[in-house]
């Protein structure tokens, strides 16, 4: 079985509880306010490792408290910390979160350190081997994900990219992913490029999710048992690769896939228990 190394951002997620999302212009109050461990990059890492994958992660925090408690939490997950760099000059990545009654939130992302994550990060994915599975997102540079899907695939490596938030890429790169995976908005917008991944991954919420000529159905939560969507994609992202990387068929990868983001909308944060001190 080889590695999943995730190549992504790390967050301070700041979260507050509203009854309804303000509309432009208009202030409302939250309900308490939470400091918990974010980025679609950690997030997926944390996913993958909790899936059983030996997980390495690659990408930079601030020499601060919260780039140091994310470090700790990380490592006492099983994650190999070592690729991740230390700034003293850029604060640890932040993200605002807001969420609704009705689960969902709007996000507004500071990069800070991830903003930063650049050529010195490569070394990792030089070091990858074809058992291993490279996973990517686009909250840091996008010439670093370019180049790392780039390198990744000349050495014979799967690359799962997660075309989240939406950015245009070269063609090149798209067409390493396998899979590239997108929800249904990411994919009309990928649609307009005329870029064809490897295979291709649409996840559709509740109507489950689509990989190419496969098709799955959601696994059912309860409305009552949905408190946060935060962390969905991204949990299912993770398992996705950590199923790849032991070799795992398209429907048993995807079925777990499946699970994981289930699993991860019954609890508030990107990950299960995320409280970042």
């Amino acid at each position: 079985m080889g590695r999943v190394v995730v190549l992504g951002s790390l967050n301070l997620d700041l979260v507050t509880q509203v009854e309804r999302h303000p509309e432009p212009g208009e202030t409302v109050l939250g309900e308490g306010l939470a400091r918990l461990a974010g980025g679609k990059g950690a997030n997926q890492a944390m996913a993958a490792a909790a899936a059983g994958a030996d997980v390495a992660m690659v990408g930079a925090v601030g020499d601060d408290d919260a780039g140091r408690a994310y470090l700790q939490r990380l490592r006492d997950a099983g994650v190999d910390t070592s690729a991740i760099a230390v700034l003293d000059d850029e604060p640890t990545g932040t993200a605002l979160i807001v969420v609704g009654d009705g689960a969902e939130n709007s996000i507004v992302v500071v990069p800070g350190a991830n903003g930063r994550v650049a050529d010195a990060a490569l070394a990792t994915v030089e070091e990858m081997t074809p058992d291993d599975v490279l996973l990517v997102q686009l909250e840091i540079p996008l010439d670093t994900v370019s180049a790392a899907c780039e390198r990744a695939a000349a050495r014979d490596v799967r690359v799962v990219l997660n075309i989240a938030p939406y950015a245009d890429l070269p063609a090149a790169v798209i067409q390493v992913a396998d899979p590239l995976v997108a929800n249904e908005h990411e994919a009309q917008l990928l649609g307009h490029t005329g870029a064809r991944p490897r295979s291709r991954l649409v996840t559709l919420g509740a109507h489950g999710a689509v990989w190419d000529d496969l098709g799955l159905p959601a696994v059912e939560v309860p409305d009552d048992e949905v408190l946060d969507t935060t962390g969905a994609g991204d949990a299912f992202c993770g398992a996705l690769a950590a199923a790849l990387a032991r070799r795992e068929g398209r429907e048993s990868a995807l079925h777990g896939a499946l699970a994981a983001g289930a699993d991860a909308v019954r609890h508030l944060g990107a990950q299960p228990d995320p409280r970042l001190g």
